[in-house]
């Protein structure tokens, strides 16, 4: 079977793991989080950055920063994972979900304006597969509306919008380091703080509600409760393995994008005969490869399809089901306008196996079945 995916590893991690078990420090903001969070600052660059357990634990402190209540609205896609919705919701805020754009499977601006209400407080973008949202426009409405803005960065580190690096153009950014990501640490993620005057407060935040990173730097004779906040800390052992992967960033990059252009190359004959849709990157916009999926004529084809693939020992896999259409999501939140792409694109998308060191065999076999399915 090749798999739909396989967590990078480059060959080092165990070595940084087993030199925190040495140095006896296994919590986190040892040395190994302080090379990420600085890897973090000087790459993309960002006024600060702070790592966290997950991308959901990323969103949840810029909802804490946001001060968000159940008096607030937040605006956001419904195509995209529960983190997005969950992190918004715990603090009781109504979701607004809002239709996306076809091409790129990212949020529609002209839908978020008409979304907008007094109780609008914040916009949440999910840059899909790595490719970013549409973020001047994004800018400019949340400007006018006085409207904080985060960006779901989860699958888009080392992605760029207009030369400028995804995460770190609206007041937040959050990032993933989860298994299925470019760079992983297993479990993990990171908040980038863009809004300056949020820095001290986010620290707070991190460190269960407590000065506790002041007391470390000296700054207070003594930590103590000064805010809400919760354990968001990523672990020592998690922040080595992260800083292998990172320190060998430019390496994934161009191993994983060899193997898109391989696939958007091999598949485009099937697209200019409009079998099926690629992937659509604007020329303003640097992806990273995150993903590489393909979009059938309809979901019945998808499912032919899938099961093809499966039959012949390949893992192809949809994505997310429209948070609008769960239970949760009826009883948390509401779908604002049409529905025009956000239920049916998602019913034809399937993702292809890509990772780290993918056999170029293996590619060529995925994209042959997938002729073979259609000349069939």
């Amino acid at each position: 079977m090749i798999p739909f995916n396989k967590p990078c590893v480059l060959g080092h991690e165990i070595e940084a793991i087993q030199q925190v078990l040495v140095e006896n420090k296994l919590s986190g903001n040892g040395k190994y989080g302080d090379f990420c969070i600085n890897w973090l600052e000087k790459n993309l660059p960002a006024n600060k950055a702070l790592l966290a357990p997950s991308c959901t634990a990323a969103l949840e402190m810029s909802a804490l920063l946001m001060n968000l209540t159940s008096k607030d609205e937040v605006i956001m896609p419904s195509y995209t994972f529960v983190s997005t919705a969950n992190a918004y919701a715990l603090r009781g805020a109504f979701i607004k979900f809002v239709d996306i754009d076809s091409k790129t499977m990212n949020i529609n601006p002209e839908a978020i304006e008409k979304a907008i209400t007094p109780k609008t407080k914040a916009i949440v973008v999910v840059h899909y597969a790595g490719v970013a949202c549409e973020m001047d426009k994004i800018m400019a409405i949340a400007k006018k509306h006085k409207l904080w803005v985060v960006e779901d960065a989860a699958q888009a580190l080392q992605s760029k919008y207009n030369g400028k690096s995804l995460g770190t153009i609206g007041h937040f950014g959050t990032f993933s380091f989860h298994e299925t990501k470019n760079y992983t640490s297993g479990e993990g993620g990171a908040l980038i703080i863009n809004h300056l005057p949020s820095n001290d407060r986010a620290e707070i935040i991190q460190e269960k509600g407590t000065n506790r990173s002041q007391f470390f730097r000296g700054m207070v004779d003594k930590y103590t409760w000064q805010d809400l906040g919760s354990s968001y800390l990523l672990s020592e052992i998690n922040a080595a393995y992260l800083s292998v992967q990172l320190d060998s960033a430019d390496k994934i990059f161009d191993n994983r994008m060899e193997t898109w252009n391989y696939y958007y190359n091999s598949l485009k004959p099937l697209m200019e005969k409009e079998i099926l849709e690629l992937p659509f990157i604007p020329t303003h916009i640097k992806h990273n490869a995150h993903m590489f999926y393909i979009k059938t004529k309809n979901a019945y084809i998808r499912e032919q399809l899938t099961n093809y693939l499966k039959n012949n020992n390949i893992m192809a896999v949809s994505h997310y089901v429209p948070l609008h259409s769960s239970l949760a999501g009826k009883k948390l939140g509401v779908f604002v306008g049409e529905d025009r792409y956000t239920t049916t694109d998602s019913e034809r998308l399937l993702r292809l196996p890509l990772y780290y060191d993918i056999k170029v065999e293996d590619v060529d076999y995925v994209i042959n079945c997938i002729k073979a399915f259609f000349n069939a």
